[in-house]
């Protein structure tokens, strides 16, 4: 590389091509672990706004362009591998660090659900 500008377009590209797609696929345990290590993995930004963001993204009912949280706005129906099945809002303040949390139709908390034992998250019907 000849310039600083080659080495951020470098990074970025690595942003892009790596560690975007990687977020979209780690295990919850490798996705913690990265949090503890995100300011040398990806530079400043918080690991709420970029790592999770980008992990939540395999669902993408609960992301929205622009938006850097899970989506609250509409109702999901989220299935585990194990079977069970939970219904609500996601509720993005409770929901850190992998583990999701619905808010229900009586305003019950539904789950947790970590990321790793959903196998799909559905628009509500």
């Amino acid at each position: 590389m000849k310039s600083f500008q080659d080495l951020v377009q470098s990074r970025r590209q690595w942003i892009d091509e790596n560690l975007t797609p990687w977020c979209k696929v780690a295990s919850r345990k490798d996705l913690l672990l990265a949090e503890h290590e995100w300011q040398d993995l990806a530079g400043r930004p918080a690991p709420e706004m970029t790592l999770w963001k980008w992990a939540w993204e395999r669902f993408p009912v609960l992301s929205q362009e622009g938006f850097h949280g899970i989506d609250e706005t509409n109702p999901v129906v989220v299935t585990c591998q194990d079977g069970r099945i939970g219904e609500g809002y996601p509720d993005a303040g409770r929901s850190e660090g992998g583990l999701l949390f619905l808010i229900g139709g009586e305003g019950e908390v539904v789950g947790p659900f970590a990321i790793d034992e959903i196998s799909t998250i559905e628009p509500a019907r």
